[in-house]
């Protein structure tokens, strides 16, 4: 597939490019674009519309919205960021052992996920981060702990499938070891569902940490968060409604241009759509 293929396969897929450059862009470079110090105060403007002060408009003491947008791209990032590749870290490795192991080792793997597949993964989330208190470190470790059995299974269903090719084989009569047929010669071949995998999971981990946020069982207080910043925003929804709805404009931006480049990528890794 060629990169000039995914660039211009669809609307979407330029959309969602955008936005995803756009997103870790203003995470990056959130204190330069940042009129005010994340915490700053202005208390003759708490809950000032937007104007010429804040752009914006202000919040609960007079807090710079647009300041605390920005800065909250920037806690979304790194949230999001570690969380799926730890998670995918941890599932790829145990789902491709599993995969290529069989017998009890696929067997205890695979019936660790089913534990932990049984309970929702949010409400696990939230056990965790209530247990541990609410931290960016905790955040990461909660989305995880829930988020590592999706990559355990699609990597386990991707070398059941190719540890039989030929090329498999090949390597294998020629002597080599199984954690060099597995790590040079399988995975790299399973790398596509498992790109598109992480990417459909950003955003998962966005709302998560959003929602944890939200919920006060996220980042500490005082943190600049899109979820606590709704949350501060539904107090004030009848008389400033600016509060909550650019968090939440961001917030939904960011997890469509998510899943719509995911939907792109998805297209154009899929060899159906090769000879198209």
């Amino acid at each position: 597939m060629s990169p000039r293929r995914f660039r211009l396969s669809s609307w979407g897929g330029r959309f969602g490019l955008a936005v995803a450059t756009l997103w870790v862009l203003t995470a990056l470079l959130a204190p330069v674009l940042a009129p005010y110090a994340p915490d700053a105060v202005d208390l003759p403007s708490e809950l000032a519309a937007p104007g010429s002060g804040h752009v914006l408009g202000a919040g609960e003491n007079g807090i710079d919205i647009l300041t605390h947008v920005l800065y909250g791209a920037r806690v979304s990032l790194l949230v999001s960021v570690f969380a799926v590749a730890l998670s995918g870290l941890i599932g790829v490795t145990l789902g491709s052992v599993a995969g290529y192991a069989g017998g009890w080792v696929d067997e205890v793997v695979m019936r660790g996920v089913d534990v932990l597949l049984a309970f929702p993964g949010m409400l696990l989330a939230l056990f965790i981060t209530a247990v541990l208190g609410p931290s960016l470190a905790n955040v990461v470790f909660a989305l995880s702990f829930t988020g590592w059995t999706g990559y355990a299974r699609l990597a386990r269903g991707q070398v059941l499938t190719l540890r039989e090719r030929e090329y498999v084989q090949a390597a294998r009569a020629l002597g080599a070891g199984p954690g060099r047929i597995l790590f040079r010669h399988v995975l790299p071949n399973a790398s596509g569902p498992l790109l598109v995998q992480a990417t459909f999971a950003l955003p998962g981990a966005i709302l998560a940490e959003a929602s944890l946020s939200f919920l006060g069982l996220g980042v500490p207080p005082g943190t600049p968060s899109w979820g606590a910043l709704v949350d501060q925003g539904t107090q004030y929804l009848l008389v400033a409604p600016h509060v909550a709805l650019f968090p939440g404009v961001a917030l939904v931006l960011t997890v469509l241009g998510f899943n719509l480049l995911g939907d792109a990528l998805r297209d154009a890794l899929d060899p159906r759509h090769l000879e198209r």
